[in-house]
């Protein structure tokens, strides 16, 4: 399973790289207008510390404007992933840029008939929002499985992003189900490392070390 930082926070991010297991990162309008710099300045910054897929998302509604937003991202440089919605003219763009060798994540997908269309369109990933399901009281994590059965039974090369993960049982479950990727903000990518028993051992190791006679 890859791990991607779902994050416009160059130091999130850089904290996560860090530790040398991050894949990929995901950005989206809302975060980039979080960090109060310049959407191409952020995106730009995160290729330069992640090695991987970045979602750079286009905003215009239309696929004449989704086209236009691509063009100026995919410059950027060439680990650019087009993150386009699950609308018409959202997959019309996946159509044509997957055409021209751009990878596409299709955003906002919440039922299964939404990723089969994006994995049909090309789509390099698709990105189920498992939360926001769970939210209105569907099973995210049940579509995230269907989702897995499905394209492995019609051999889809279309890589499952499950976004919107609120915690590190989410990450689990998602695993389970048979994601490719769980995309995660820091705080979540952190929390993975955690469990009461890993401390409490490190700490009776640490507290049995004293009692070692040193050498002189």
């Amino acid at each position: 399973m890859k791990f991607f930082i779902d994050s416009a926070d160059v130091s999130e991010i850089k904290r996560a790289a860090e530790i040398g297991i991050i894949d990929g990162v995901t950005t989206n309008p809302s975060l980039i207008a979080k960090s109060g710099r310049s959407f191409e300045e952020v995106v730009k910054e995160i290729t330069t510390i992640v090695d991987g897929p970045i979602s750079a998302e286009v905003t215009a509604m239309d696929h004449a404007g989704m086209m236009e937003e691509a063009k100026p991202l995919i410059a950027i440089h060439e680990n650019i992933t087009i993150k386009v919605p699950m609308t018409e003219a959202g997959i019309t763009t996946c159509v044509a840029l997957s055409k021209q060798g751009v990878k596409v994540n299709v955003t906002l997908i919440f039922h299964l008939n939404q990723a089969i269309i994006a994995a049909k369109a090309g789509a390099a990933f698709v990105s189920p929002f498992a939360g926001r399901l769970d939210d209105i009281g569907e099973d995210g994590l049940q579509m995230i499985a269907e989702t897995s059965a499905v394209f492995a039974q019609y051999g889809f090369d279309t890589e499952i992003l499950a976004a919107s993960i609120r915690n590190s049982l989410h990450v689990k479950q998602a695993a389970l189900a048979g994601a490719d990727v769980v995309t995660m903000p820091g705080e979540v990518f952190h929390k993975l490392f955690k469990h009461h028993l890993t401390d409490q051992g490190i700490e009776k190791f640490l507290e049995d070390w004293k009692s070692v006679p040193k050498s002189k």
